[in-house]
């Protein structure tokens, strides 16, 4: 099983998920603070960013995570 990996970056409020090892990828706006990850010879998305991850008062401790082991 492969892993998800997630990284938050608490100075640039943004969340990285990548579906595969990290590395270098296009990078594709969606329009809605959401940043493709995509693999440069396949295309294939192997992550993504969101932006302005977290807005308000809300702290990253408050966010509901849940994590499930199959």
């Amino acid at each position: 099983m492969k892993k998800i990996r997630v990284f938050f970056d608490k100075e640039g409020n943004t969340l990285d998920v990548w579906f595969e090892k990290p590395r270098k990828v296009i990078s594709e706006e969606t329009g809605e603070e959401v940043i493709l990850k995509k693999d440069p010879k396949t295309k294939k998305v192997i992550g993504f960013e969101k932006l302005n991850f977290i807005s308000g008062k809300t702290k990253i401790e408050d966010l509901p995570v849940e994590v499930v082991v199959s």
